[in-house]
């Protein structure tokens, strides 16, 4: 028993109602709309380095696809509410991905992700910044902020250009881990060097936003032109954890369907199954207004707050135990 009768267990169920109760004060101030978006989809999330649950439906054939996805995120229907008019919105709530479990994952997490219609990736940023400060606020903590480009962060802690430099000596500081270099890109190696060499030493009091991302890292991000061209992302950090991944948004269906189209293309040739264009998407994509859009994984949030490596201690029950 700990002091006032609180348990750890239930100062760990307290800890996410407040962090909840907080994001939901946070954008009523701003007039965000805090909306819900089916779980199961007819189409499945193509990114070669996630992999879906499926569950199957029994139900009547006019119901549509006899095979659901469980969302990895709620983006592609938050963008055809956008599509319809809906306005600055965000979803708090479960995604799944398949495989992912460990001591910092787990294959069932709640993710936050909002929307700002006329709003850049840069001016974005700054509201993320302000949310993960407010969380930091709860636990009367503070935290400096670092805003970096992609290219200049490699280039000041690593040496390396990542935009230009060869790919041996991309995988030169890496040589330690024994990594099987089979099938492995160069976007590969230079997530690697993010994962392995970068990420780790970024100090646990700050919070680190890198941003202009290489068009080859694009996603679902605009490409904005130049020499090089880049990707208008960004992502941030909070200590060595990576919390949010943000774009200004890609509108353009045709576009959106190449990289879709991209993504099987690359399953297959890593042997993974390809997964269902999401049709609905494209079909309205182009009326959805500029916008930026960020996702926030809320355990990653979590774990920070408590000053915990451990997912599990976040969670009410971890994968092992549902």
């Amino acid at each position: 028993m700990t002091v006032n009768n609180v348990t750890p267990f239930r100062q760990r169920l307290q800890g996410r109602a407040q962090l909840y109760a907080m994001i939901r004060a946070f954008f009523a101030e701003r007039g965000v709309l805090e909306v819900e978006t089916p779980i199961l989809s007819a189409a499945g999330n193509t990114d070669p380095n996630i992999e879906s649950f499926s569950a199957p439906f029994s139900g009547h054939v006019d119901a549509g696809a006899r095979e659901r996805w469980l969302r990895t995120s709620p983006e592609h229907p938050l963008k055809r509410l956008l599509a319809d008019g809906v306005g600055d919105c965000y979803e708090l709530g479960r995604v799944f991905r398949n495989g992912e479990a460990g001591e910092r994952h787990n294959p069932e997490f709640t993710m936050l992700e909002w929307y700002r219609v006329g709003w850049t990736h840069r001016q974005l940023m700054e509201e993320t910044i302000t949310l993960v400060e407010c969380a930091l606020a709860m636990k009367e903590r503070r935290a400096e902020v670092l805003i970096e480009g992609y290219r200049q962060l490699y280039i000041d802690e690593l040496g390396l250009d990542p935009l230009h430099a060869p790919i041996d000596e991309l995988r030169a500081p890496l040589a330690r881990y024994h990594i099987d270099p089979e099938g492995l890109t160069r976007d590969d190696w230079l997530d690697l060097l993010m994962t392995h060499q970068l990420q780790p030493n970024f100090p646990r009091d700050r919070i680190t936003v890198i941003h202009d991302y290489p068009a080859t890292q694009s996603a679902l991000a605009r490409i904005r032109p130049g020499d090089p061209p880049l990707a208008e992302r960004f992502e941030l950090y909070l200590g060595p954890y990576e919390l949010a991944n943000g774009y200004h948004e890609l509108n353009d269906p045709v576009e959106q369907r190449i990289r879709f189209e991209r993504d099987n293309v690359r399953r297959r040739e890593r042997k993974l199954r390809e997964m269902p264009i999401d049709e609905q998407l494209l079909a309205v994509l182009g009326r959805m207004p500029d916008c930026a859009g960020v996702a926030m994984g809320v355990e990653r949030l979590l774990m920070c707050l408590a000053s915990t490596d451990r997912i599990g201690d976040v969670l009410a029950f971890p994968f092992s135990q549902a």
